[in-house]
């Protein structure tokens, strides 16, 4: 399979072929998250706590995975635009033995930290329980998680989307039918909880895995994971942690951002603290939408790039941001016009559902400009700018937003806090797109 077509073909209809499945995939992903969250909450609104106390543990295992993952379908895209097939394989197989090691540290790791982690949020005897009873099951599949999405973002590296979409779906599907099978014991099937959705995610994902590894024996893709390119060599790990860290802190930060502002509300309200996780399951429709186009994008920008054509580069970029922007516009009329609706598929307290609301209208102010950042992020990544890349996620999800939520908190309570969200966003695009027309204008 020869991928020259990526430099070749025109823009908009490559850019749409690659990251229309994409996009697809991570609807259906963020619809499970919801659904997910939808049948947890039925369980109890201190099971829809736990779960969001228990997720930012999840998401730094998830996000390490992904960042890594993103460091080597860069450096196989770029190998490939330069025409270096060896460089691509030894990207190939000496990243998925690191993903390995990573999974087995962080499997260990977190199970070993939970318990501490989440007493730091609450003192709920049953939250705790049920926040250890989901998460010791949910982080044993780290490895699984690992090998799982460095397969997703291989497959991508080489413009095989459809592989990688079918994988995810077919993970997604079958985690939607088992929750309630196993949450609430349907059929011959016991009653298991919390316990159920754990046992229900980690299957799926399982099974994403097994229909990566039927693609990669049966379609024979151009770069393989060879054997003897297993042992890490330095100047690839380099090139390989480059990108990959900057990635991982990049996708970890938001759990950051989520254990902060979740320490100044619990100060403020209970309900604040369901409000930030209902809206975390809310927003991963819109901003994975985004990130699926971005995850077409990634490879176009990373082939061009090797192939040093810039202009359609940067073409390529103005394309994405525009996708992203018609996004985001989509959500930001949803959240604004039926924000109780959104409420009610997750609580029945109508104090909850009026602040939620109040609250996801003032959040969704920030979604449209968001898409500079998002974009901008994902292209530097693209570009193997992974320092460049982190200095936008830092200015996102730390170093403006957290001291300016804990201010305004003081001044209007927990509207303060979303108030921060749409003024970060906007601060943080106009530097993410200077910092991105300045990596491109150096070349």
């Amino acid at each position: 399979m020869e991928q020259t077509y990526m430099k070749e073909k025109p823009i908009l209809p490559l850019l749409l072929s690659m990251a229309a499945p994409m996009i697809l995939s991570m609807l259906v992903n963020s619809l499970y998250n919801i659904i997910d969250s939808i049948f947890v909450a039925k369980i109890s609104e201190d099971a829809m706590t736990a779960l969001s106390l228990v997720f930012p543990i999840q998401n730094v295992v998830n996000s390490v995975a992904v960042g890594f993952g993103i460091g080597i379908n860069v450096m196989i895209a770029f190998c490939l635009g330069a025409d270096q097939r060896e460089q691509a394989d030894k990207a190939a197989s000496q990243g998925m033995f690191l993903s390995i090691v990573h999974g087995i540290i962080l499997s260990i790791t977190g199970i070993l930290i939970m318990p501490s982690f989440l007493k730091l949020f609450t003192n709920n005897q049953d939250t705790l329980s049920l926040g250890l009873r989901y998460s010791n099951i949910v982080l044993l599949f780290s490895i699984i998680i690992h090998v799982e999405i460095t397969f997703e973002k291989y497959f991508q590296a080489m413009g095989m989307m459809v592989v990688s979409m079918l994988s995810m779906l077919c993970g997604c599907i079958l985690n939607i039918i088992l929750d309630p099978v196993l949450i609430f014991g349907i059929g011959p099937f016991p009653r298991l909880g919390i316990e159920g959705a754990a046992i229900a995610t980690g299957i799926g994902q399982c099974s994403t895995l097994l229909i990566y590894i039927l693609f990669y024996i049966f379609k024979k893709p151009p770069v393989t994971i060879r054997k003897h390119l297993l042992r890490p060599e330095k100047n690839v790990c380099i090139r390989l942690y480059g990108v990959g860290i900057p990635g991982a802190l990049n996708m970890a930060l938001p759990s950051l951002l989520i254990s902060a502002l979740n320490g100044i509300l619990a100060s403020i309200s209970e309900s604040g603290v369901i409000i930030l996780g209902i809206y975390y399951k809310l927003q991963t429709f819109l901003y994975l939408s985004v990130n699926g186009m971005i995850q077409g994008m990634r490879p176009l920008m990373g082939y061009n790039y090797g192939a040093k054509e810039y202009r359609r580069v940067n073409k390529i970029y103005r394309l994405a941001l525009t996708i992203a922007i018609g996004i985001m516009t989509a959500g930001t009329l949803l959240f604004m016009f039926t924000p109780e609706t959104f409420m009610k598929m997750f609580t029945t307290q109508e104090t909850t559902i009026a602040a939620g609301a109040s609250a996801l209208r003032i959040i969704s102010c920030g979604f449209i400009v968001s898409s500079v950042s998002v974009v901008s992020s994902g292209a530097l990544e693209a570009l193997g700018k992974g320092n460049e890349s982190l200095v936008v996620s830092l200015l996102r999800y730390l170093v403006i937003i957290v001291p300016l939520a804990f201010v305004l908190s003081r001044f209007i309570g927990a509207n303060g806090v979303w108030h921060s969200f749409w003024i970060t966003e906007t601060v943080t695009a106009f530097v993410a797109y200077g910092i991105y027309r300045k990596a491109l204008r150096n070349k």
